[in-house]
């Protein structure tokens, strides 16, 4: 029996007659959660719409095109933008299928690292889960640093041009700056499921205006002094030092790589969600082909309006992307649109954060994290885990302190990306493998193709993990050295000898939370 089957049979056996549409659905994803093995401690608030506007809003598409616009442009020029962007979204797109196929079929907050366990054989399925989980989490608190410090960026690049230039802001004011955003995260973050939802409503809405109103401000205003068709096309330029051409032009993908992330978010809210297991997938799908579209236009804008890649990546502003909307939109115009940017990339944060939080709180009601007993609690009044987003807030702030070196913040960035997808890959490789026999399709599935896409979505992330450990330039002293591989395989590292010393023993995979005392000790009751 299929997991469709599933529900509707739990809508007919379980819900009392004359209860309302809503119930109905709230009550058959109760049910397909408890057979998943979870009790539901969360308010399904999150319908459709406003589950698809997280999705979206989770990747901010103006915000981070402008945080990550250099990488493209110095990676290729005019072809970098356009088709740095293009190339990848086909693949990123077949990783989101898999991931929507998967999520329909175990629509939890889980997520991730509970397919793997289910999908692994089972004498690795601890361990797969485990892998997933760590990696997911490092991926995840990463990501909100990333995201919040580069919102912190784009308000010391408005100061700096507010003044002319005579302010510019230190690292260290910066740093001030991003634990402010966090701090304001924390508390937006800690709000009741009702409030999240519908204010996902005004983060998509924010973001799609303010990519439309860029895509016209940069089209409009370039006419004259922007380039050509054809080179804004096909004019290829290499920035980047390194010798071959065509490995340049591959660096370039890490700018949709950084921005098409945390598309997952849709199955860590799936608690959350009405009618989780069709709707959780709708939402990944949409919200990736919504971001890969603006975020195409945009880069076809910036590429128009970029009359010469290697003058503008002589900037001195933090991010480069503010010093083309100088030269083309002029002061006013330039601050005009960076505001409206700093508003997407604080929502962006802000829907990142909740997020992570239901991650660390997943991974703790499985016993998985130092303090599970702490983060994995619900606050009685919000109905959401409060103490789990502030471990996530305070995760973050300590990342940010690689801010005062740029080499290493910019590391961490490429590090939370290649956290996050080889988390994506791991239950798409047991799904093709060994997963294959065990899996149970839900309302959403790929059918045979499953195979094909799943191959390309792995291969694709094996790829790009390879890619994401390489400097942007051949020719690098430490201050431009990729540090990525170091939190990774730091993060690797710790995992592995936490299981090996002790987790082994104790950890088992997801545990069901249906009775009240769990059947697994916690792992901050264990000892090293």
């Amino acid at each position: 029996m299929s997991q469709a089957d599933k529900e509707d049979t739990s809508v007919h056996s379980s819900v009392p007659k004359g209860d309302s549409t809503v119930v109905t659905t709230q009550n058959a994803d109760d049910v397909l959660l408890a057979e998943l093995g979870y009790k539901s401690e969360f308010s399904r608030e999150f319908s459709l719409m406003e589950t698809v506007a997280f999705a979206f809003s989770i990747m901010g598409v103006v915000a981070s095109v402008a945080g990550t616009y250099e990488f493209p442009v110095a990676a290729g020029g005019h072809v970098g933008m356009i088709w740095g962007w293009l190339i990848p979204s086909f693949f990123v797109m077949a990783v989101a299928a898999s991931l929507a196929e998967l999520v329909s079929s175990m629509p939890t907050s889980a997520g991730l690292y509970y397919w793997s366990a289910k999908l692994a054989p089972p004498e690795y399925s601890a361990l797969a889960s485990w892998i997933t989980g760590w990696a997911n989490v490092t991926g995840q608190v990463s990501l909100v640093c990333s995201i919040d410090y580069g919102c912190a960026q784009m308000i010391t690049t408005a100061i700096t041009v507010g003044s002319d230039g005579a302010i510019v802001p230190s690292k260290g004011a910066t740093y001030g700056i991003l634990l402010a955003i966090l701090f304001s995260h924390g508390i937006i973050c800690s709000a009741a499921t009702q409030i999240l939802a519908r204010v996902n409503l005004f983060y998509a809405a924010v973001n799609m205006g303010a990519t439309v109103a860029a895509f016209i401000a940069l089209m409009i205003c370039s006419r004259g002094n922007g380039v050509s068709a054809k080179d804004a096309f096909a004019l290829f330029e290499n920035n980047t030092g390194w010798k071959s051409n065509g490995w340049a032009f591959c660096m370039a993908f890490t700018a949709p790589m950084w921005t098409l992330t945390g598309y997952d978010s849709a199955a860590h809210i799936s608690e959350e969600t009405n009618g989780a297991a069709r709707t959780a997938p709708i939402a990944i799908i949409a919200g990736v082909a919504g971001t890969e579209i603006l975020g195409l236009f945009l880069y076809i804008a910036a590429s128009f309006a970029t009359s010469s890649p290697a003058e503008i990546l002589k900037s001195d502003f933090a991010l480069t992307m503010g010093q083309l909307y100088l030269d083309v939109l002029g002061k006013r115009g330039m601050l005009a649109i960076w505001s409206v940017t700093i508003v997407v990339q604080v929502v962006t944060g802000a829907a990142q954060g909740v997020d992570a939080s239901r991650v660390v709180f997943a991974f703790a009601r499985d016993n998985a994290l130092p303090g599970s007993r702490w983060w994995k609690q619900m606050n009685p009044h919000t109905r959401t885990p409060v103490n789990a987003v502030w471990f996530v807030m305070a995760g973050a702030a300590a990342c940010g302190l690689l801010g005062f070196s740029a080499a290493a913040l910019s590391s961490l960035a490429g590090a939370s990306v290649i956290g996050l997808y080889i988390s994506y890959a791991a239950p798409i490789f047991l799904r093709i493998t060994s997963g294959r026999s065990k899996f149970v399709p839900g309302p959403f599935h790929l059918g045979w193709w499953y195979m094909p896409i799943g191959i390309v979505s792995v291969s694709w992330v094996a790829f790009m993990v390879v890619l994401l450990l390489f400097p942007t330039a051949q020719a690098v002293r430490a201050p431009g050295m990729n540090y990525a591989v170091v939190v990774i395989v730091g993060m690797f590292v710790f995992a592995s000898l936490y299981w090996v010393v002790s987790a082994r023993r104790w950890f088992h995979g997801p545990i069901s939370n249906l009775t009240a005392v769990d059947s697994q000790p916690s792992m901050d009751e264990k000892t090293l």
